[in-house]
């Protein structure tokens, strides 16, 4: 009996050493973390449970049954964040550069199934040189299990993705399709097709970096939500994010302790300029109105026309939607629209409240937005906020033009309270244009064109340039001041908690994708 523990002992020493072969850790020569130092940083003291850590490859070609690693290349298990329980995997380059083979996938795929039986988030931390070559297709049919997974797991529990290290082929799906995700800067990237290949088929000269690391994917391509500057910073983040989603679909996010006081802010009146036309940082409002230190912005350097991210009002986790009049002067374009619709679904899948702060002149006119689908892109967010079942409020801070007004949670499309500032002006368009428009025939009639232009200007914004019109048809619920505003939202999000929906039998609708 002692002879066996013994040997249980030494497989269980080797399977945390690597499988007790001497490897050359570069990871800490990079400034990286060994997979299991993640782990163990990203989870409570003491509450990992590993699964799998005496499993191997099954590979007998190429010599591989004498290269044999106990675990695989993937560290797999569970523990709690925050006491909190979580399901986490954490491939380890340093065996075979982290290459998926079919028992590393089967290992990821056990793991995939617990969390959902158990409803419990994933957290995947990905470093891998891809599929493992000397496996073939059973490596890309590991590949295919875990990309199964991450579809039925889709919506059912939070999935967060964190790219550690390289992350290219067919490996990058399988981030893609979870909720979140996350680069390290300058020691992670994401592609289909590496510089190498670029450059033969197109013959263009690209770095990795310039490819697909961390800037690139946070600021041109949108498929990273969030960027850190080194392994802590990237683990710091899943935990911040973890902190605002609940455990499963089944469940509402957990109010944080919190006691109300007048809850009226000054600061909010003077955001405003006088000037229609003069930007302003909707970030302020957005600050002004939640939890002092509670936002967490998304995507920060994507589409930053629209902010979106997640607070807390009295202690409840909400998601932010909010017009950007920074950039853009806040118009929906293309990347905007797919930016805040995907955001708005990702809310609705996890019973997360909406709050969405518009000020929006319209749609980005051009050609480019036209030929790039700005029309099918667009219906993407009134689709998903039409869909959304969750709490949503509105708050009208300044402009709202055309059909913009109409996407951005109007009472039309099911918002549930709606609020303006008497700084909002709801319209058709704006006073100039429509101005040109209505009264055309006089103005150049008049004597003095531009005068009458000013006044036929003054007298369409008296009439529609204003929250009232909307108020009397009962499209605005209240318009407020806008130091009251967190006193009228907590109030909302109290009234709505327990807000129950029931749509039309159907095996799912058609997103215009």
């Amino acid at each position: 009996m002692s002879d066996k523990k013994d040997l249980l002992n030494k497989k269980m020493a080797e399977a945390l050493l690597g499988g007790g072969q001497p490897r050359i850790d570069k990871q800490h020569a990079k400034g990286k973390l060994t997979a299991r130092e993640r782990v163990h940083l990203l989870l409570d003291d003491g509450s990992f449970e590993e699964i799998g850590i005496l499993v191997t490859h099954r590979t007998t070609d190429f010599g591989m049954e004498k290269q044999i690693f106990y675990g695989d290349g993937v560290v797999t298990g569970h523990g709690t964040i925050a006491g909190r329980m979580v399901y986490v995997f954490a491939q380890d380059f340093t065996v075979f550069g982290g290459s998926l083979s079919e028992t590393h996938a089967e290992k990821i795929c056990k793991l995939m199934d617990l969390a959902m039986k158990t409803g419990h988030p994933l957290i995947g931390l990905n470093d891998s040189g891809g599929a493992r070559i000397q496996e073939g297709v059973r490596s890309l049919g590991g590949y295919a299990d875990i990309f199964y997974k991450n579809v039925m797991a889709s919506g059912v529990i939070p999935q967060i993705s964190a790219i550690m290290g390289p992350c290219a082929g067919g490996a990058v799906y399988s981030p893609a399709m979870t909720d979140f995700t996350i680069m390290v800067e300058n020691s992670s990237y994401m592609f289909v097709t590496g510089p190498n290949v670029v450059k033969t088929v197109t013959n263009e000269e690209v770095s990795s970096e310039e490819l697909g690391g961390a800037s690139t994917h946070s600021t041109k391509s949108g498929v990273t939500h969030l960027t850190a500057a080194n392994d802590l910073a990237c683990i710091k983040k899943i935990k911040d994010l973890l902190s605002y989603l609940p455990q499963n679909c089944e469940e509402k996010t957990l109010k944080r302790p919190y006691e109300l006081g007048e809850e009226y802010r000054d600061e909010l009146e003077s955001i405003i300029p006088d000037t229609a036309t003069k930007p302003y940082d909707i970030k302020e409002v957005i600050t002004g109105i939640v939890d002092e230190t509670s936002f967490f912005e998304i995507h920060p350097a994507y589409a930053e026309n629209i902010v979106v991210g997640f607070a807390r009002i009295a202690g409840r986790s909400i998601g932010i939607v909010a017009n950007q009049p920074m950039s853009l002067a806040g118009c929906l374009d293309v990347d905007s629209s797919k930016k805040a619709a995907r955001f708005t679904r990702t809310c609705d899948c996890f019973n997360i409240p909406l709050l969405v702060i518009v000020d929006v002149p319209g749609f980005l006119p051009g050609t480019d937005q036209e030929w790039n689908g700005i029309i099918t892109n667009g219906a993407k967010l009134l689709y998903a906020l039409s869909e959304a079942t969750v709490p949503r409020v509105s708050l009208i801070t300044r402009k709202a033009y055309g059909g913009a007004y109409d996407v951005m949670n109007s009472k039309h499309i099911g918002a549930d309270m709606n609020f303006a500032w008497p700084t909002a002006e709801i319209a058709v368009m704006g006073a100039k244009g429509a101005s040109e428009i209505i009264f055309r025939k006089e103005i150049s009639a008049a004597s003095d064109p531009s005068a009458k232009l000013a006044e036929k200007e003054k007298e369409y914004g008296d009439l529609f340039a204003n929250p009232y019109s909307a108020a009397q048809r009962g499209f605005i619920d209240e318009v407020i001041e806008p130091r009251e505003t967190r006193r009228k939202l907590i109030r909302a999000y109290t009234l709505l908690e327990n807000k129950a929906v029931s749509i039309p039998k159907k095996k799912h609708g058609n997103i215009p994708l």
